[in-house]
């Protein structure tokens, strides 16, 4: 089956919706033709001019990276630095690129579990909830459709919390309306006023599905004319947000633990806060730079908060509440890279992916 760049897009957004990116952030499709037929692709962290041709030289016309090798506006492209030498080299050999970043740290199954997962935590879940990205939907069905158009709603992203599908509450009643001149009514007449049995329905969805769930519910629902009200809500959203937490299946001393962290991760190098003699069993984690986590981590009651990019001063808030540990921004996330594999594998099978073998860490250890 031919497969276009645009299909691995669509699949990779549908487990990571753009919607949940950062502000500042610029995941997307950054060169290329999302028509073109997809030959090959790789996948890495970082994309740099060796990685670009790494992919010519397997026969990739796609990377999919983590990190934008573009964050803001470029005025010229004649080479001067890294960034403008590796758009140029991508063009020139017809290879796409497209980031998956903050958006594919935000959600449940993305960058963060993988850590868990190389660190073996049990039940990890989301250590800050967004809030504020999702809706609530009010409409009126009559009684005799309202399995129907609820099942259209539920498949198109509607009425899912947590492990639960198809939540909604529904409430009966009799809605009246009067037709007029030039109606043409599911029920009743024009010039007559009807009074029907209906089904008063609430369900929730994420606010970046809202254009399809109401283009879905008018073209679901039996009236020429559908009452509904949308409403924003406050509620966290347990699938999305920032870093995880989970525990160990069994304590661990301090610094057996911290031995158990840098071999599994690979690293080179931990840096940690000064040790307390406790034992590790809850853990929270955040790939890339999360200290801005910390206070959550510390609420949770976490033993040990795991990050990147941790700053001098910044050690001294742990204040003796929790271990700080400093595994490094790139090895926090190397790994992504055989998240992105695994999730393609699993769709498109038939097209060759690849993990890169550049290693594009920026820093060295002596």
């Amino acid at each position: 089956m031919v497969y276009l760049i645009k299909d691995v897009i669509s699949h990779l957004e549908s487990i990571a919706p753009p919607a949940y990116q950062e502000h500042y952030d610029n995941a997307r499709l950054i060169t290329g033709d999302a028509d073109a037929e997809v030959s090959g692709i790789l996948c890495a962290l970082d994309t740099t001019e060796a990685v670009v041709e790494e992919a010519k030289d397997k026969g990739c016309n796609l990377i999919i990276a983590h990190h934008p090798i573009l964050f803001k506006g470029l005025k010229s492209l004649t080479g001067k630095t890294y960034v403008e030498r590796t758009i140029i080299r991508a063009i020139k050999n017809d290879v796409a690129i497209y980031a998956i970043h903050t958006n594919l740290d935000a959600v449940q199954q993305g960058v963060n579990q993988k850590i868990a997962q190389k660190i073996g935590l049990q039940q990890p879940r989301i250590l800050a909830p967004k809030k504020g990205i999702l809706t609530k939907l009010t409409t009126f069905i009559p009684a005799e459709n309202a399995d129907e158009v609820l099942h259209s709603l539920y498949q198109a992203g509607g009425g899912t919390i947590g492990q639960y599908a198809h939540c909604s509450f529904r409430v009966p009643g009799t809605g009246t309306f009067l037709p007029l001149d030039g109606a043409t009514p599911y029920l009743g007449a024009a010039g007559t006023e009807s009074r029907v049995e209906e089904v008063r329905v609430e369900l929730m969805f994420p606010n970046h599905l809202r254009a399809r769930m109401v283009q879905t519910l008018k073209a679901a629902h039996p009236y020429e004319e559908v009452a509904y009200y949308l409403q924003a809500l406050e509620n966290e959203h347990q699938e999305v947000g920032s870093g995880m937490i989970g525990q160990l299946p069994e304590p661990m001393e301090e610094r057996e633990f911290l031995h158990h962290v840098k071999k599994t991760m690979g690293l080179q190098v931990l840096k940690h806060t000064a040790l307390s003699g406790k034992k590790i069993q809850q853990v929270a984690l955040c790939g890339g730079a999360g200290i801005f986590l910390l206070p959550a981590a510390i609420y949770l009651k976490a033993d040990v908060f795991i990050t990147a990019d941790i700053k001098y001063h910044e050690f001294f808030d742990a204040d003796g509440q929790i271990t700080l540990a400093d595994i490094g921004h790139y090895e926090s996330e190397i790994y992504t890279k055989e998240l992105l594999k695994d999730l393609l594998s699993q769709k498109f099978s038939n097209i060759a992916t690849y993990l890169t073998t550049i290693v594009t860490n920026p820093i060295s250890y002596l």
